[in-house]
């Protein structure tokens, strides 16, 4: 019974020092036309689409307040750019004691108080770009601040929290129906809202009255596809730490250096690929509940018996990048695994390492199927942004992004994904192949970047309020 408590002290306390800074800050000035905040409530170092907004704003002339917690590297860009200043947000860990529903209650009473704080610290903004989910208790918390300073509230809709939510508890928990009626009526008093689907964007406007606009994700101008000597600095790197990266014998000439993928020669300093090298696949993850990751596992464990049984397939190195609380649970599961012709590793990359291994892969494997079926994942935008071909496992709007046969392929289960595996790399790695066919396609299909699009899309909204 303590957490009910401990919230209404967190209240008490943290409340009458806001409102006088609050009176204070209303008297002393006004909101700068040319500077924004943007709020993350989660680790700004795994939230890539609220870096390029502030990277963007900045570009246009914003000075730029970044509100989040930082769990981990934001891109170097963002932490060198002389108009971004990050804040960092303080993390509640979980309580030990009290029923869940409390903890739950003391830790957005603690967020709500910890936000206010924060913001009515910073600068006033002209804007407020909030990524939603998690939106409770930040959407009201950000409305609320942007009335007393005069900010407009951009929401930027990745998914919906309550759909999140919906995976742990069921879509009938009281917290899950909570969390709904909070994101709807709190959505409603933004000023601005994008989205990250025409789909989204359309169950926005019919169930929940919310206008938006949709801005799809885009890859950055560093998702590219790595040059092959930065490519064996990445294979040499990693093969410091992860043995699936090392080479499984010596070069003739001891100076060379040789990794699972390439040689460098030690004369002239050429890099070469080596003949007969593993295909090199690639799955990031956040490992929770909305993507079944069983399903590669037993896709892999067919390919595996394909090549015992004598068809012409390569070896195979599965990269799963990413953090989330189901890592764990599968490392486990794939330790029990006894595969001859596969490697697995589950690295967490530098945000500078990223791009060069999805420049470097030859295919990615994608296993987020949206909570709500209405956004798209952010690591096949990057992935095409490296000319990456992906097997995307299926869902509701994924044809957004995805088409099938032209830039990829899409699966429905780990059955059709083994199959699509063996079809892909049947000829590995001749340039006739399928595999080949789509990454050319995704080369010529000159992809609109991320600048360019929001430059389009939401520079000019800015512009006009």
């Amino acid at each position: 019974m303590a957490a009910p408590y401990v919230a209404l002290l967190v209240l008490a306390i943290g409340l009458p020092p806001l409102l006088l800074l609050i009176a204070w800050k209303r008297w002393r000035r006004g909101r700068s036309a040319r500077h924004a905040i943007v709020v993350v409530l989660g680790d700004v170092g795994r939230s890539p689409r609220m870096q390029y907004h502030a990277l963007s704003l900045a570009k246009w002339g914003f000075s730029v307040t970044l509100l989040g917690y930082c769990n981990s590297k934001p891109y170097d860009e963002l932490l060198h750019n002389d108009r971004i200043r990050i804040v960092h947000l303080t993390e509640l860990q979980r309580l030990a004691v009290g029923l869940h529903i409390l903890q739950y209650g003391v830790k957005v009473v603690f967020q709500a108080v910890n936000l206010l704080w924060k913001l009515m610290c910073s600068e006033p903004a002209a804007y407020i770009f909030l990524q939603n989910p998690p939106g409770l208790p930040a959407i009201a918390v950000c409305w609320f601040v942007g009335c007393l300073c005069g900010s407009k509230l951009v929401i930027d809709w990745h998914n919906y929290g309550y759909s999140i939510m919906g995976l742990v508890h069921g879509p009938s928990h009281c917290l899950v129906l909570l969390a709904k009626w909070y994101e709807k009526l709190c959505g409603r008093l933004s000023h601005l809202n994008l989205c990250v689907t025409s789909e989204m964007r359309g169950d926005l406007a019919e169930n929940w009255g919310i206008k938006a606009v949709t801005l799809y994700d885009k890859p950055a101008s560093f998702f590219k596809e790595t040059p092959l000597d930065l490519q064996h600095r990445l294979f040499m790197k990693l093969g410091h730490t992860y043995s699936a990266f090392r080479a499984s014998s010596e070069p003739s000439d001891q100076a060379a250096e040789r990794s699972t993928f390439t040689e460098r020669d030690a004369k002239s300093g050429t890099v070469t690929r080596l003949h007969g090298r593993p295909a090199l696949l690639v799955s990031s993850t956040s490992w929770t509940e909305d993507e079944d990751f069983s399903i590669l596992l037993v896709a892999l464990e067919k390919f595996e018996q394909l090549i015992q049984s004598g068809e012409s397939l390569p070896s195979l190195v599965c990269v799963i990048t990413g953090k989330g609380p189901l890592k764990e649970y599968y490392s486990r599961l794939i330790g029990r695994k006894h595969f001859q012709y596969i490697r697995v590793c589950t690295p967490w990359l530098e945000a500078e390492d990223y791009p060069l291994l999805l420049g470097s892969a030859d295919l990615g494997i994608c296993l987020h199927k949206s909570s709500s079926g209405l956004d798209l994942p952010m690591k096949v935008v990057d992935m095409f942004g490296c000319c990456l071909p992906v097997c995307a496992v299926n869902f509701r709007c994924l044809h957004e992004l995805v088409k099938h046969e032209e830039n990829g392929l899409v699966f429905e289960d780990a059955e059709e994904l083994a199959a699509q595996l063996q079809m892909l790399f049947s000829k590995f790695p001749h340039p006739a192949g399928k595999l080949n066919q789509f990454r050319k396609n995704l080369q010529e299909s000159k992809q609109l970047r991320w600048d360019e699009s929001w430059k389009q899309t939401v520079l000019p909204l800015l512009t006009d309020t």
